[in-house]
């Protein structure tokens, strides 16, 4: 069994930025994609970042290319969000999820491809 545990998310201003970790435990980290999907209220969840296990595929959702930047550190078995430039609409439930199926291309930024996933945490920008 796999467990993932987000954390740094939080209460910042637009144009502030948080840093967002994603932990996971239990069965083996290795060779599995990793994502973060966020959902604001009353929306469909939807997909944010993407990065393959060794790193030489990397997916952003348009509206946060150049802000938003994803990184893992394998060997501490954690995925990261860096998020620059923040804006209210970025206000959401923000999840990490990982997948052992290692979509590419358009089927990475489908949650369906992903097999765990975290309980997720708040981000809230303020106008």
């Amino acid at each position: 069994q796999v467990q993932l545990v987000e954390s740094g998310g939080g209460l910042v201003q637009a144009g502030g930025s948080l840093r967002l970790s994603c932990a996971a435990s239990g069965r083996a980290f290795t060779n599995r994609h990793a994502a973060w999907f966020r959902q604001a209220p009353e929306k469909e969840r939807e997909f944010v970042a993407a990065l393959s296990w060794f790193r030489d595929s990397t997916y952003y959702a348009d509206s946060v290319v150049g802000r938003f930047t994803i990184s893992r550190d394998n060997a501490k078995n954690t995925v990261y969000l860096q998020m620059d430039t923040l804006k209210p609409e970025d206000t959401a439930i923000y999840y990490c999820a990982q997948s052992s199926f290692r979509p590419i291309g358009s089927p990475a930024r489908l949650p369906g491809p992903y097999d765990y996933w975290g309980q997720g945490t708040q981000v809230t920008v303020s106008s």
